[in-house]
């Protein structure tokens, strides 16, 4: 029900927004504000706290049910639609045009981080409990947003879904105790930032093999290794870090504090997401799950959310190169007319709904509490492998153009890559 009242409050937004009677009777600075200021206030269920992470007694274990339905129905529900439509608009007039100088400045907008708070964007991975709109899984509904964010900008998205993916996984895997201490924090806090640290700077790295390793002594965990590409790693107040602990791979929550060291770490893509090496020494930590946590299943929700947002990209360098492909003319007409472009440009849509049908086939399994191991792999191999060669093409179509900043091919280029190099790092 709230999902519904959710999704019919930001149609309406949608609606308003794009109406041409604002302009003619000049109240269109006014609904603006209006609307601003309360879907703000709607989304903000408790007072601001301090960045503290206090356990919460009262809050009792939050494990949202499977959803009961028809698993070849991949068709979007009335409020998967109003979402998306929400998220296409934002990618659209927010992402987009911070998108180039963000690369450039290889700095993540600081504006960008109010726009989330207004679109509520965290409390889709909270409870209902706890003042979000998720009443039950909602992976699909997840990989839609990933991939709808993604079309406006791959790094700005990663950035955006860092903090909304780990409150995914604190929901999704978290003990009793993890989830008293720090779920509450993101509902009160809406400034709190988290991010992954999975990725080790080892030759083809394996993340069932980890270096990092977590001890316990009387009860209690540290960690100590190093991660390397961690997103936002430098601003983060919480991290999740896969470990070895006793031979098997593991995760745990770790607050920032003095004995994590933070180097830049400046990749080829995701230049907007700051990406850094975080260095811990007996760094105290928390144990993410218990008995029910699966860390395969955590690194393919994880797989499956960049997956996601390699569509969302590529379906924004297919739409880019059909624009450009159709107004760049030579020897008289449009380039388009050739049958090589024509034919580069028709593989770019096959491949997209290839990669899109595999990714919802996987989410919706998962989403319904069935094994899914086998298609989010599938998946991953699709996407990392097409989603470079889309990129590739995009470059190629536009020629000279596509090897300069001018054009955003060379960006989209560079972003895809990271498809089929990071692991995890964020979660559905």
């Amino acid at each position: 029900m709230v999902n519904k009242a959710q999704g019919l409050g930001l149609n309406l937004i949608t609606k308003i927004a794009g109406s041409d009677l604002l302009d003619q009777f000049k109240l269109r600075k006014f609904i603006e504000k209006s609307l601003y200021q309360g879907s703000k206030a709607g989304f903000k269920t408790l007072s601001a706290t301090q960045k503290a992470f206090k356990s919460d007694s009262n809050v009792t274990k939050q494990r949202l049910p499977n959803q009961q339905k028809s698993l070849f129905d991949l068709s979007l529900t009335e409020e998967q639609q109003m979402t998306v439509d929400a998220m296409d608009q934002f990618a659209a007039e927010v992402l987009y045009p911070l998108a180039h100088q963000a690369d450039h400045d290889e700095k993540f907008p600081a504006e960008l981080w109010q726009h989330s708070i207004d679109l509520g964007l965290n409390y889709y991975a909270l409870p209902e409990a706890l003042g979000g709109v998720a009443s039950e899984k909602n992976i699909v509904s997840n990989i839609l947003i990933a991939e709808r964010l993604a079309k406006g900008d791959f790094s700005l998205a990663a950035g955006l879904l860092s903090t909304f993916s780990v409150i995914n996984a604190l929901t999704q895997w978290g003990s009793e105790t993890v989830q008293a201490t720090y779920l509450p924090a993101f509902a009160n806090d809406a400034e709190i930032q988290a991010t992954f640290a999975v990725q080790e700077a080892t030759p083809a790295f394996n993340p069932m093999l980890l270096k990092t390793k977590a001890t316990s002594s009387n009860g209690a965990y540290s960690i100590s290794g190093e991660k390397t590409l961690v997103l936002l790693g430098e601003t983060a107040d919480l991290f999740l870090v896969s470990a070895d602990f006793n031979g098997k791979p593991d995760v745990f929550v770790v607050n920032r504090d003095h004995t994590i060291t933070v180097k830049k770490s400046p990749a080829m893509g995701l230049k907007a997401t700051e990406t850094v090496t975080l260095k811990f020494e007996n760094t105290p930590a928390q144990r993410l799950g218990d008995e029910d946590f699966n860390y395969s299943y955590f690194l393919d929700l994880g797989n499956l959310m960049w997956c996601a947002m390699a569509v969302g990209t590529a379906e924004a360098v297919k739409e880019y190169s059909i624009q450009y492909a159709n107004e760049r003319t030579a020897f008289g007409e449009p380039i388009s007319h050739r049958q090589s472009v024509a034919f580069m440009i028709a593989d770019m849509a096959i491949e997209i709904d290839a990669m899109r049908m595999l990714i919802l086939n996987a989410a919706s399994l998962a989403e319904s509490g069935l094994p899914f191991h086998r298609e989010a792999y599938l998946a991953r191999l699709l996407c990392a492998e097409k989603s470079m060669k889309i990129g590739t093409d995009g470059v190629q179509i536009l020629g000279g153009h596509g090897f300069t900043k001018e054009h955003p091919a060379e960006r989209w280029y560079r972003d895809l890559r990271a498809t089929a190099v990071l692991h995890s790092g964020l979660h559905a």
